[in-house]
This record gives C-alpha cells, structure tokens and sequence, in this order.
C-alpha cells in the first residue's frame, strides 16, 4: 500500500489557510494602529517583546508563520499548475524546499530573540 503524501501537504495547506484568515487581519490591524501611534497600552513594544521572548510566544509565532508559509508553498505549487507549468515534480521539490527552510530560518530566528 502506498503512502499518501499528499495528505500531510493538504493539512499544512487547510490549517495555514485558517490560520492566516483569522490572524494577519488582526495583526495588520495591530500594525495599522502603531504605524499611526495609535498603540494601545497593553501593546507597547516592551510587552510584545517580552510576549516574544516568552516560551509561549515563540510557540504562538512559530506555529501561525509556519502554518503560513506552508500555505503559501502550497498556493504557489497550484498556481505554476493553474499557470500551464506542468513540471509539478520540479515545482513541489522547489516550493517544499523553500517552505521546510523558512521553517528552520524562521525557528531560528525566533530562538535568537532574548
């Protein structure tokens, strides 16, 4: 019996679709508010970044980017297909790659943070 791969990449794809639709609204609505310095008090730089550096945090973060960015591998992977690109090997090796290293780069980065 052969294994379903393409199980694994449609859960990544459905979770990081629902995920991003209900987060970046309201991130970039947070990101609207400091831009006009608007910030709330509860959302001042020293409380987001101690949100951050928190183990939660990182936690929180890492999961919402890397739902994100598998989503987007996905969404990409459809659109060189829907683009007349039927390379889809070549493609799903490319996007994957890409996705599984702003993985590691965006888990890093997040364990940097102090």
């Amino acid at each position: 019996m052969a294994i379903a791969k393409k199980a694994l990449f449609w859960t990544l794809f459905a979770a990081g679709g629902t995920v991003t639709a209900f987060v970046f609204p309201a991130l970039i609505a947070l990101f609207l508010f400091i831009a006009t310095g608007n910030t709330p008090e509860n959302l001042q730089y020293e409380q987001i970044h101690a949100f951050s550096a928190s183990l939660l945090g990182k936690a929180a973060l890492f999961i919402v980017l890397f739902l994100a960015v598998w989503h987007a591998a996905h969404r990409l992977r459809v659109v060189a297909h829907d683009f007349g690109i039927r390379k889809d090997a070549l493609i799903a090796s490319a996007v994957y790659t890409a996705a599984a290293i702003a993985s590691v780069l965006t888990a890093f980065y997040l364990l940097s943070i102090n």
